[in-house]
Order: structure tokens, then C-alpha cells, then sequence
């Protein structure tokens, strides 16, 4: 490859990253995520170590993805690890879910209001269900 055709990919990959890293930035922004998380926990003097861990998180995240990482941990430790995962995925969910009200909607319109806290528990065991399976089916 010539040296052109490596900037030009150089260039497009950092174009790229920042197209999506805003992308993200953005949407947990309008979420208001860390705001919620400090308000919820009462811990307003540390929303700045909230921000400092969504990026690291999300460099470390990407750098492990692009170069391929592979770690063989203690299962204690990757117990922990996708503890983690999970919190963060279960906050986006949840913020995403407060935002646009789904659960008051849509049990409005599935005339299950006085089963909302079925519904949301079927909703719950449903993707610990799922991440369950997709750990164990296809992670091995």
C-alpha cells in the first residue's frame, strides 16, 4: 500500500470514531444519564468522577476492540466485570425507558395498567434471561 491510501484510511477511522463517539456522547447526554445517577445516589460532588469513568470506559472499550484484546480473568473477577457491564446497561436501558415513558404507554395501550409491575418484571426476567443465554450459548 502506498502511503496515500494509509493516511486516507488513517483519516477515515478517526472520521469515523468521532462520528460514532458523538453519536454515543450524544445520546447518553440527552439522557441525561449522569445527572440521574448523581441525583438518584445523592452524590452531586462526584459527578465529575461519573463523566472521567464514561471515558474512560468507553477509551479503554475501544482500544481493547480494536487491538483485539483477550483476557483470561478469575471467574470472581469477570463476575465483577460483568456486574459492571450489566449496571451500565441496565442504566441506559432504564434512562432511555424514563425518557420516553414506554412502560406508562404501553401499558395503556395493552390495557395492563393494573399489571404494570408484572409487565416490568417480565421485562426484567426476560433480558437477564436473554444475557444469559447469549453468555452461555455463544460465549463458549
Amino acid at each position: 500500500m502506498t502511503i496515500l491510501t494509509w493516511i486516507i484510511q488513517i483519516l477515515l477511522g478517526i472520521a469515523g470514531g468521532i462520528a460514532v463517539g458523538s453519536g454515543v456522547i450524544a445520546f447518553i447526554l440527552v439522557l441525561d444519564i449522569v445527572p440521574r445517577l448523581a441525583q438518584l445516589t445523592h452524590s452531586y460532588h462526584k459527578v465529575h468522577w461519573y463523566e472521567g469513568a464514561l471515558i474512560v470506559g468507553s477509551l479503554v472499550g475501544t482500544v481493547s476492540d480494536f487491538w483485539n484484546w483477550k483476557g483470561s480473568f478469575n471467574p470472581l473477577v469477570g463476575l465483577i466485570i460483568g456486574l459492571f457491564f450489566g449496571v451500565f446497561v441496565g442504566l441506559l436501558a432504564a434512562a432511555l425507558t424514563e425518557v420516553l415513558n414506554v412502560l406508562p404507554i404501553l401499558a395503556k395501550r395493552l390495557h395492563m395498567r393494573n399489571y404494570l409491575v408484572g409487565l416490568l418484571m417480565a421485562m426484567i426476567f426476560g433480558k437477564v434471561a436473554g444475557s444469559l443465554f447469549d453468555w452461555y450459548v455463544y460465549r463458549r
